[in-house]
């Protein structure tokens, strides 16, 4: 038969060391969820704060060449408007000289009856009928050829000029959306850098000027010898050693990564374009093994950086906002190829 024994019942003193454990457990736990995280260490904040900029770069190209498309179709709606108007003005001459043909033949006995449509208040529904060209005198049919050619002429240019600006709306709510991209990568990168006491962001910014110097005596050890219009532009922008890195900026003061490049061309006599996207086509290509000073470098694979090599493995550029235009190790990034302008 089973048993029924009643359960022994924990004494007094087990209880009360049960309870103490479960509360120092409980305070414990409690001290756990409110203690607050951990301060990111000085070079954590930098790796963070480097990708910030890299994504915030990676934006602003892409903002620069929406602006630079923004400029293009604005100048092209501007040209296409002009040669709207100008065509209007013509073709109300060209029904001027009809209306005067009519006016001319009424006075010798009456309008030809097909000469009156074309001069109704409606006469673009008329002006396909090529069968009433032919009760109308040669001049007239003349005068009449060259009012539909024009009227034709008109309705295309219109039309484009609704396209482009279709495509400038468009292109308008990019640039929006990118210069945003851009700044709210900033802030954040900025945020995290006001977590650093001012003595780790002027570490940060001594550490970045001496990795710059070294890689400023290895080119100077490479005895590097720039020539052409390469070299004056490398040249160009060795002047702005230290200058400050902002985007969207083509100098003389700040500069973004191909700012610098398309001013330090400026200088050496030769136009490049805007931005990393153009500036891959502005030259021809080449590998890491031909490199000349003054050569375009472009890195990641997307493209959204470029500098000048300087020699030696070593490259100029705008890097970010915190380093500004520096000398920097060609095997720092992702080197992808160079392009030899000229």
């Amino acid at each position: 038969m089973a048993s029924h024994r009643r359960p022994k019942q924990p004494t007094r003193t087990r209880v009360t060391v049960l309870t103490v454990t479960a509360a120092a457990a409980v305070a414990l736990s409690g001290q756990a969820a409110n203690a607050a995280p951990a301060k990111p260490s000085k070079d954590e904040v930098k790796s963070k704060v480097d990708a910030l900029y890299e994504e915030a770069e990676q934006a602003t190209e892409k903002f620069s060449k929406a602006k630079e498309h923004q400029d293009q179709l604005e100048k092209e709606i501007g040209q296409l408007q002009d040669q709207v108007a100008r065509g209007q003005e013509e073709l109300n001459t060209l029904r001027g000289t009809l209306g005067s043909m009519a006016s001319a033949q009424y006075r010798t006995g009456g309008i030809d009856q097909s000469l009156a449509l074309f001069l109704s208040a409606d006469p673009d529904n008329y002006l396909d009928k090529a069968s009433t060209l032919e009760q109308l005198s040669g001049k007239q049919v003349e005068a009449v050829q060259k009012i539909q050619a024009k009227q034709r002429g008109l309705a295309q240019q219109r039309q484009e000029a609704a396209g482009k600006l279709a495509d400038l709306d468009a292109t308008r709510k990019e640039l929006g959306d990118k210069k945003k991209a851009s700044a709210d990568k900033l802030a954040e990168a900025q945020a995290l850098l006001n977590t650093l006491t001012a003595q780790e962001r002027a570490q940060l910014k001594d550490e970045d000027t001496r990795a710059s110097r070294s890689e400023g005596e290895r080119v100077d050890l490479g005895n590097v010898k720039p020539s052409g219009r390469a070299g004056a532009a490398l040249a160009a922008a060795q002047t702005k050693l230290g200058s400050a890195y902002i985007s969207s900026a083509t100098g003389p003061n700040a500069f973004d990564c191909s700012g610098l490049t398309q001013w330090a061309y400026k200088q050496a006599g030769v136009n490049i374009s805007r931005t990393t996207f153009t500036q891959i086509n502005d030259g021809t290509r080449i590998g890491k093994s031909q490199l000349q000073p003054g050569d375009l470098v472009f890195f990641y694979g997307d493209l959204h950086h470029v500098g000048l090599y300087a020699g030696n493995n070593t490259v100029l550029h705008a890097s970010n906002p915190r380093g500004g235009v520096k000398y920097e190790s060609i095997n720092n990034m992702p080197f992808q190829f160079g392009v030899r302008v000229g």
